[in-house]
């Protein structure tokens, strides 16, 4: 686990605190999480525990107060960014799976999911067999001309999926993924994040409330007042 852990991603001591002086707010006091490549974790708290902040430090969209980030060898954040280009680390390292989809409505299914690496600099013709790869592995390759509102809900969250995966990036942070879903296409998602996270060793971290999906992740972190606290899962088999 040592060695794989290397490769994941590795949080320890992480702080945010909004404001100044006595008007400041401690939104992360001290966060701790360590996840696997190939490992789903859980991350479930209540409302204003933290997790929007903590998944927008991890994804590099705000930068902590303090403490260490490190993906993979790489330590990105150490008391202060340690990546220059925070935009190519969002796009090469980090995939987002949110909510909603957010398919681009003009653009048809393999676009969607292949405009990413074109953006990172990869060929037409590569990009393109790269998102039809995964859309074959998401079982959706028969909609690849589609366009996004010919989609059902699921066959949507497939693609975000896909596109989320497209750069093989090391860590995907899915916020709420399954929200909108009812029971069968919300097993359904966690049952491919789950495939996708031992197929590509993706460390992936998944927000939650949905009570439908948290028998399933073998390790969750409860977060509580900005302060993570590591809980064993049931880990369920997914039907």
């Amino acid at each position: 686990m040592a060695e794989q852990l290397a490769r994941g991603i590795r949080i320890e001591g992480l702080r945010k605190r909004y404001g100044e002086g006595d008007t400041a707010v401690d939104a992360l006091r001290h966060v701790d999480m360590q996840v696997a490549p190939g490992e789903v974790v859980g991350l479930i708290g209540p409302s204003g525990s933290g997790k929007s902040t903590l998944l927008k430090c991890l994804g590099a969209v705000i930068e902590p107060s303090g403490g260490r980030m490190t993906l993979g060898d790489d330590t990105i954040y150490d008391e202060g960014w340690k990546v220059r280009d925070l935009r190519a680390l969002r796009r090469d390292r980090i995939g987002f799976v949110f909510q909603a989809p957010y398919l681009i409505p003009f653009l048809d299914v393999t676009d969607n999911v292949a405009l990413l690496p074109m953006l990172a600099g990869v060929a037409n013709a590569p990009a393109r067999a790269r998102a039809l790869e995964l859309l074959a592995a998401l079982d959706v390759q028969h909609r690849a001309r589609a366009m996004p509102s010919q989609l059902s809900g699921g066959e949507q969250q497939r693609v975000a999926i896909a596109r989320g995966l497209v750069n093989r990036p090391p860590v995907i942070l899915a916020d709420e993924p399954t929200a909108p879903l009812d029971s069968e296409r919300a097993m359904a998602v966690i049952r491919i994040l789950n495939e996708m996270a031992r197929k590509f060793e993706t460390a992936v971290i998944v927000v939650t409330h949905d009570e439908k999906i948290i028998p399933t992740f073998r390790r969750i972190y409860h977060i509580r007042d900005g302060v993570t606290h590591e809980e064993a899962g049931e880990g369920r088999a997914i039907a």
